[in-house]
């Protein structure tokens, strides 16, 4: 250890200054995943390196199996494809951040997934499968098919923020790093898309401090394996308030998160489970039961993880 410090030292690095230069905060080593994970501020790579990017987001719905019917029909080609009603998610996500002052470009193909840094978050808004694989370029011979997985790795230890929301937890199934990037969690099944009641369990997250203790919702409730570890949760369902529950999986009891943050691999990561139907994106959240609630909940998760307010508190 003294030797290590030497060698800092005489390399112009005194020990303190170490962490700064991406080595892990100490007992934040995530081995399976190899990162700096968790929710000790220290695993953020605070390098400056947003500190000129515009309050820009990217939003991500590529959809390389089922799709989501809230995300409508598929996107074309290239940056900003034209939208329809149907695009429920893509729009209503549009919306709320331009309310915010935020400006979102949107996308489902996956070559302009290898050019990130200009975006203060990505958001993956129920892509499913290998969403990051360029199937097209596999089809045609070609190389580097995995180009969009490298750019969101090398975006997230520049210091990035991530935001997964609903199937973002169906995708990149066999990616370890993208699991470790959810809180060390993946989604195993659902019970049927039925009416439970949400608890707010941090109520100091800039993404929770808003809503009432408890709140009614319409999901799947997403049940998940491996149970995430070593995040900040911010909200459960009470499973006692579902009136079918899922037969497979002995579900989650007491603790059955669908919101939780953690910095991960020097960048922020902030997820929800929340988000099936196209209601819970509607400009009109009197049709569908905790839309309101549901839609400050992401927008602030994703303002977080942008660091436009305080992250993982």
């Amino acid at each position: 250890m003294l030797a290590c410090a030497l060698a800092l030292a005489g390399a112009g690095l005194a020990p303190a200054a170490y962490a700064q230069q991406g080595a892990p905060a100490p007992g934040s080593l995530d081995t399976q995943y190899n990162a700096c994970r968790g929710t000790n501020p220290n695993c953020y790579n605070d390098w400056g390196a947003f500190a000129n990017t515009p309050n820009k987001v990217l939003i991500y719905s590529r959809t390389a199996g089922p799709r989501h019917a809230n995300l409508g029909p598929a996107l074309a080609a290239g940056l900003n494809p034209p939208l329809v009603a149907a695009n429920a998610v893509q729009n209503g996500l549009i919306r709320l951040l331009a309310a915010e002052g935020i400006t979102a470009d949107w996308t489902e193909d996956v070559a302009r997934m290898t050019s990130l840094n200009g975006y203060k978050a990505i958001i993956f808004a129920s892509p499913t499968r290998d969403a990051l694989w360029d199937h097209a370029k596999s089809a045609a011979g070609g190389t580097q098919l995995d180009a969009a997985r490298h750019a969101l790795r090398q975006y997230m230890r520049r210091g990035g923020g991530f935001v997964g929301i609903h199937n973002a937890f169906g995708t990149e199934y066999n990616w370890p790093y993208y699991e470790g990037l959810l809180g060390n969690a993946n989604f195993y099944d659902h019970g049927a898309n039925q009416n439970g009641t949400v608890r707010v369990v941090n109520k100091t997250d800039s993404s929770t401090s808003m809503l009432p203790a408890s709140w009614g919702f319409k999901d799947e409730w997403y049940t998940l394996m491996p149970y995430p570890t070593n995040v900040k949760f911010l909200m459960v369902v009470d499973t006692n308030s579902l009136a079918t529950k899922r037969s497979t999986h002995p579900g989650h009891g007491k603790m059955h998160p669908v919101s939780w943050c953690q910095y991960y691999d020097g960048g922020r990561s902030w997820v929800t489970t929340l988000g099936h139907d196209a209601g819970a994106f509607a400009q009109d959240t009197s049709t569908f039961p905790g839309a309101a609630e549901f839609q400050k909940h992401v927008v602030a998760g994703i303002k977080s993880a942008m660091g436009l307010v305080p992250f993982c508190k």
